[in-house]
């Protein structure tokens, strides 16, 4: 089917606006959206109900991102590609954002998501090859920071910022055209954008030393 990307945009939206940390709180008997900073993602969860329930939704989070994303590119005979031709390139990438766009938008929750980090990294994972080695170079970023500072918000967004340059970088080293790198230069630039936009908040809370850090309780919960 010539437009078969468009089913999986729309399947990658469904299963990216499943909030597992609205499903992992209301299991507990907790509503994250009144507790802790009222996000529905993993870092919340985690600070209301423990680390455990945490790593479990940013496991989900993940998983929801990358399945649609990795089955698309299989169906579509992507998967392995090196260098994808422009046209393609878009398409799987159309199908890449839906999941972010899901979590972030969700229809379920008038359109009230998380931030999108972990799912955004599950995409990321499920284009293989091409976007796969910058996803985890982000990572690498992510953890120095958060080990570094301890603050999600400035990990994330350091994360985002880096997640291009490697791209670019990538692509550089496998003497890629530019024309090749594009469409993954400005789909990650974006969805890099997009990050930070949802941590501004966390950013200038930072800024002003009033982010609580990792491993910090949510405040009234007792976990």
């Amino acid at each position: 089917m010539e437009h078969a990307w468009l089913i999986w945009c729309l399947a990658g939206y469904l299963c990216g606006s499943v909030s597992f940390a609205l499903i992992l709180g209301k299991l507990r008997g907790v509503d994250v959206r009144k507790v802790g900073s009222g996000n529905v993602g993993a870092t919340n969860l985690g600070r209301v109900l423990g680390r455990r329930w945490g790593v479990a939704c940013f496991v989900l989070d993940v998983l929801k991102g990358f399945g649609p994303v990795f089955v698309a590119g299989l169906s579509m005979g992507f998967i392995g590609e090196q260098a994808l031709e422009p046209a393609a390139a878009w398409r799987w990438l159309a199908v890449m954002v839906c999941p972010v766009i899901g979590h972030v938008f969700p229809i379920w929750l008038k359109f009230k998501g998380g931030k999108g980090v972990a799912t955004a990294f599950g995409v990321l994972l499920g284009v293989w090859p091409v976007l796969t080695v910058p996803a985890l170079g982000a990572l690498v970023v992510w953890i120095i920071m958060a080990r570094a500072f301890r603050y999600v918000g400035l990990a994330s967004a350091a994360a985002a910022v880096s997640l291009p340059v490697i791209v670019w970088g990538v692509g550089t080293w496998r003497q890629q055209p530019f024309a090749s790198q594009l469409p993954f230069l400005v789909v990650t630039s974006l969805l890099a954008l997009l990050v930070i936009v949802r941590h501004r908040g966390n950013l200038v809370r930072t800024i002003k030393g009033t982010e609580p850090k990792i491993g910090t309780k949510a405040p009234g919960t007792g976990a």
